[in-house]
């Protein structure tokens, strides 16, 4: 019953993640934020753990287990929820903010010739959206629930593992764990699936009329149904917490109660003997902050453990903050929208990575590798990972032909991309706004950020079949073309960006299998070089690294490399800056995929000083292989004893791939 309700748990926590991952794009579009502050965001859940990590390592397994995992569930449901909630405050989105015309018809003017407009109007307009949108900083509510959601998973990993390692046979734990995370598998899928799905759907879905939007999944302006996934997976964890407010602390007990537990229920532990046993039984145990102390001072004289948290650092930051960008990768780079970059890239790359996991300890097992040997095949797949990643420099795509930002507005000559494009003499005569933003596609395959700097004087059709016709703009660009004519919407990419597009699938799906090939490898090198009785210490503190200085500032470093690459930025109805439009799309791709790149050759030379200190440890008395049934024989003794313990793998391999 306990594992049925932690893999339900499992798939919760997944779902959660996955979640606020595919959806920071929309929350940017939403908020008007920068990517760096949606990073920001996204790195609240990090926040959120390193609240109670430390304690919850240190004493959790000394407290009721079940119940703590139970009450974490709620609390990671209400932050979900909390997260979801902005958007019922919020009004409706006003998806085109640039304009001064009524933003419930969101009609921009065509090029009216020798006609002004009235500036004075413009600013009261402004001056009243502004007001009435003085609420835009509700960003800070989603921060918030995402922190809270990230308290409330911190115990569910640690104390469940823990539980089952003290309470199952030796030879069934292996079973267990491998039945855990193959049913987790289905957090990540169903995230993907599910937030595929509401990317089609309008943000405003259930409140507007549909058929009066004229935008499309396409705009960089569309907002999908971002909250529906939050209020899912936030009512699905607060639903799996219930079967833990019903289990007991320790399974082996008689089931009438009593009133004092002593000493003497030691004799009542399982066949195994195992320390956490002996906690969790033991009331009287000393925890003193100087043996907290001491314990951590031991793990930082450690110079194999601190290189290890140092190389994970490395790894786990180009992961995370790959991986919170990559949906935003796909749409600016192959034209994708956001629902087939979830679909995707969820449903190809999670079979992959699990295959990757299983075939890496098999081997590792079949191999027998000692320690250093396990080093050295972290660092073959850390290597092979970095050279397919390096394929997707050449699958990048052109930057966009975007009159007023890549090319002048008669379409005759390329400009800088932080250059200011003057207006044309095709439309220097029609009093049009620079600040809007409505693309049109030009019968020339030119897109124009709209009709009336595009030059069309008239238009026909309605809704998202507008035509805008007699396009000045477009008649003088020199490029062939059947009439003047310009329909609403960008221009999409050609067929040789979409070619490009599913070779760069192929070649994630086979970054990701070497990536997650080596992650047993990370596992085993932690468990082999601190001692048994740190454990579970040396688990905390490295997770509390990793989220520190991978998890929460990855994103925000991430997201402002990128934010340096906008070309167009919105502006809200306060006259400030919103969220980018449209990014340069080779700029774009040499800063995110450089900084991935970077970050894993700076790894690779890590791996090799690591393995290096382990020779120099070792100096050949290592005989430590991996073994049937998943123990350990040590040759070359640590600092301390036993080393037949049983390692949790799900703990490292998220940290270090998720």
């Amino acid at each position: 019953i306990f594992l049925a309700a932690l893999s339900f748990s499992y798939i919760c926590k997944a779902l959660g993640g996955i979640t606020m991952k595919t959806s920071i794009t929309q929350i940017e579009r939403r908020f008007e934020i920068s990517s760096s502050v949606a990073g920001l965001i996204d790195g609240g859940f990090e926040i959120g753990n390193l609240f109670v990590i430390v304690f919850v390592s240190y004493l959790g397994s000394k407290l009721h287990r079940p119940k703590l995992i139970g009450i974490g569930c709620v609390i990671m449901g209400a932050g979900s929820i909390l997260t979801a909630l902005p958007h019922f405050f919020m009004g409706r989105y006003r998806y085109s903010t640039e304009t001064h015309s009524n933003a419930s018809e969101n009609v921009l003017s065509t090029c009216l010739v020798n006609e002004t407009s009235s500036l004075n109007d413009t600013s009261e307009i402004v001056a009243k959206g502004c007001k009435k949108e003085s609420e835009s900083y509700m960003w800070i509510y989603v921060l918030m629930g995402n922190m809270i959601r990230g308290v409330g998973e911190t115990p569910i990993s640690p104390l469940g593992i823990s539980y089952l390692d003290d309470f199952v046979k030796k030879e069934q734990f292996s079973v267990y764990i491998g039945t855990l995370n193959s049913i987790a598998m289905i957090g990540p899928i169903l995230g993907f699936t599910t937030a595929s799905l509401f990317a089609k759907m309008y943000v405003d879905v259930g409140y507007v009329d549909l058929s009066s939007i004229r935008i499309t999944p396409q705009d960089s302006r569309w907002v999908g149904a971002w909250w529906l996934g939050f209020l899912m997976s936030g009512l699905l964890s607060i639903i799996s917490s219930i079967p833990f407010f019903f289990l007991p602390r320790n399974p082996n007990e008689p089931q009438k109660p009593r009133r004092k537990v002593s000493a003497s229920f030691q004799g009542l532990k399982t066949e195994e003997e195992k320390n956490q046993t002996a906690n969790l039984t033991n009331h009287g145990e000393d925890i003193t902050v100087t043996g907290f102390l001491k314990s951590v001072t031991c793990l930082l004289t450690n110079h194999i453990y601190v290189l290890y948290v140092i190389l994970t650092l490395t790894t786990s930051s180009s992961f995370i903050g790959g991986l919170t960008y990559i949906f935003k990768y796909v749409e600016q780079q192959y034209g994708q929208t956001a629902s087939q970059a979830n679909l995707l890239l969820g449903i190809i790359n999670v079979p992959t990575m699990i295959v990757g996991m299983f075939l890496g300890g098999y081997l590792i097992k079949k191999l027998k590798l000692t320690t250093v040997g396990i080093a050295k095949f972290a660092l073959l797949s850390a290597c092979i990972s970095t050279m397919s990643h390096l394929l997707l420099f050449p699958l990048m795509c052109e930057s966009k032909s975007v009159a007023g930002l890549t090319l002048s507005y008669d379409g005759l000559n390329q400009v800088s991309s932080k250059a200011s494009v003057p207006l044309s003499y095709c439309n220097s005569d029609c009093n049009c706004d620079e600040n809007q933003w409505e693309p049109v596609c030009g019968s020339n395959g030119i897109t124009y950020l709209s009709p009336c700097l595009a030059g069309c004087k008239s238009r026909g059709g309605v809704e998202k079949s507008t035509v805008y016709y007699n396009c000045s703009c477009i008649e003088v660009s020199g490029l062939p073309s059947k009439d003047f004519s310009a329909r609403l919407g960008e221009c999409p990419r050609d067929d040789g960006c979409n070619k490009k597009y599913f070779i760069y699938i192929c070649v994630k799906v086979l970054f990701s299998f070497f990536a997650t090939l080596g992650s047993v490898s990370l596992v085993l090198l932690l468990v082999r070089n601190v001692q048994p009785d740190l454990k579970s210490l040396a688990l905390g503190l490295h997770s509390l690294t990793i989220r520190g200085l991978g998890g929460i500032l990855a994103p925000i470093y991430y997201g402002a490399l990128i934010d340096t690459t906008c070309l167009k930025w919105s502006t809200t109805s306060c006259g400030t800056r919103g969220a980018c439009r449209m990014y340069d799309s080779i700029l774009l791709g040499n800063s995110y995929l450089g900084l991935n790149v970077s970050l894993k050759f700076l790894a690779i030379v890590e791996y090799i000083l690591f393995i290096y200190v382990l020779k120099k440890k070792y100096n050949g008395k290592d005989s430590k292989t991996f073994e049937e049934g998943g123990k350990f024989t040590n040759g070359a003794n640590l600092e301390s004893s036993n080393n037949n313990e049983y390692f949790e793998p799900s703990a490292i391999v998220k940290e270090t791939q998720f």
